[in-house]
């Protein structure tokens, strides 16, 4: 591969700052495929003479794109290019499917999947009573091997049973379109917040990052809703995107 030092430039006369300068080339060059994942940098100390920016510059654009999850420090390999950024269409699918559909390897680690009284916000989603059973699913979604959202889900308990190997194995709309369960519309809503403690630990992000979050409401046949969730995604990793035209 063509050193990197040729295929970015430098304009030291603008109001840009360098650090971002480089950091903003770069990120082009992983994205459009010429840096591929697994691609080994050289350190930075060699890259800042190289580019004759001074040490802390060279450091700051290369943790602006740590940051962003397209490049990983490893002990004993260096800085490697990662690109693990999930892009994923609005669309009423699940996760698990959309990694299968873009060649990931989606895996499932089930926290918890426990019967409970439906509380008021839950009961309201899936307009049953309050108290009513039902099914509460926590389970921690990989990407090729690396952590990418905690998924809350709730379920009526009438709607189906649900094993462990079911769910580490299949996503839950795929569990409900093979029990025959419609899936017609949903109502979404996706923000974003910082990571408590705990989710940090189990998503691999730092206590207070930032954190993307998704409720859905799922209806079924006669607008019965059948699933309610509440997501977090690394958003460090993972990006919603959609199509808009014009009226």
């Amino acid at each position: 591969m063509e050193s990197i030092t040729r295929l970015i430039t430098i304009d030291r006369s603008s109001p840009v700052p360098l650090y971002f300068q480089v950091a903003q080339q770069l990120q082009q060059l992983i994205e459009s495929g010429t840096l591929a994942p697994g691609t080994r940098l050289e350190n930075e100390i060699a890259l800042a003479d190289q580019f004759g920016l001074s040490r802390p510059t060279m450091r700051q654009a290369m943790q602006h794109l740590v940051d962003k999850g397209l490049l990983a420090r490893k002990r004993g390999v260096g800085t490697q290019v990662v690109n693990n950024r999930v892009r994923r269409q609005i669309e009423l699918t699940s996760l698990f499917e959309d990694l299968r559909r873009d060649g990931r390897r989606p895996r499932t680690e089930l926290l918890s999947m426990l019967t409970v009284p439906a509380s008021d916000r839950i009961a309201a989603a899936l307009k049953v009573e309050p108290g009513a059973p039902t099914v509460a699913l926590r389970r921690l979604r990989y990407a090729d091997d690396e952590p990418i959202a905690v998924m809350e889900n709730h379920l009526p308990a009438d709607l189906l049973g649900l094993t462990e190997e079911e769910l580490t194995g299949h996503g839950l709309y795929e569990l409900l379109r093979r029990a025959g369960i419609a899936l017609r519309t949903a109502e979404q809503t996706i923000g974003a917040r910082r990571a408590t403690a705990p989710e940090a630990r189990l998503l691999g992000e730092p206590r207070g990052g930032t954190l993307l979050t998704m409720e859905r409401t799922v209806l079924g046949d006669a607008g019965r809703p059948v699933e309610f969730g509440s997501h977090l995604y690394r958003a460090s990793r993972y990006s919603f995107e959609m199509t808009l035209t014009a009226q």
